[in-house]
């Protein structure tokens, strides 16, 4: 655990002060703020909701976000209770605001993945492959900003995909048995 702690660090170390510069700096805070509150993701399950052609999809997602948003914001993060990288890297800087949640799982990474997932599944691959590339660059912004260890992210993408395949699952057998 110790050497994962250390790697992690080191990563985080390395972006800042290999990655970071003031032409990227505004587009990974833009990024990274796209996935504030899962907003795009409930935004796109709510559109999704609202047209009839989209409307079981739509519920899929927000299926997923929630359980997603439940696993790793209310029970992981409290049970695990990392503190932020920025609180404990004397080294590393932020560039966004502090966040006022613990640090594992990325919330951000697994609300992405918990979406995208479902829509690469889904919808037109067009659709999915573009959700999977918002959901790969929100997560990794979160590493460029500051705010999560690699593990934390990694974890918060594993989560989001198990719970979309669970969802899919679910939707699929529900169609299955209502055929």
């Amino acid at each position: 655990m110790e050497k994962l702690l250390e790697i992690d660090g080191n990563i985080l170390i390395w972006i800042q002060d290999n990655l970071r510069n003031s032409v990227l700096e505004p587009i990974m805070k833009c990024i990274t703020y796209l996935g504030n509150g899962g907003a795009l993701w409930i935004l796109l399950s709510i559109l999704f909701i609202i047209m009839p052609k989209t409307r079981k999809i739509g519920i899929v997602c927000a299926c997923s976000l929630a359980c997603t948003f439940l696993i790793d914001n209310i029970i992981l993060k409290n049970i695990v209770a990392r503190i932020r990288p920025y609180d404990a890297l004397e080294n590393l800087n932020r560039i966004i605001a502090a966040q006022s949640d613990f640090s594992f799982p990325s919330g951000h990474s697994g609300s992405s993945f918990s979406v995208a997932v479902v829509m690469f599944k889904e919808m037109p691959k067009k659709i999915g492959v573009t959700a999977l590339i918002i959901a790969f660059l929100i997560a990794l912004s979160r590493l460029y900003v500051g705010v999560h260890y690699p593990s934390d992210v990694l974890v918060g993408c594993i989560v989001g995909t198990i719970i979309a395949l669970i969802c899919c699952f679910i939707y699929h057998r529900l169609l299955k048995n209502k055929n």
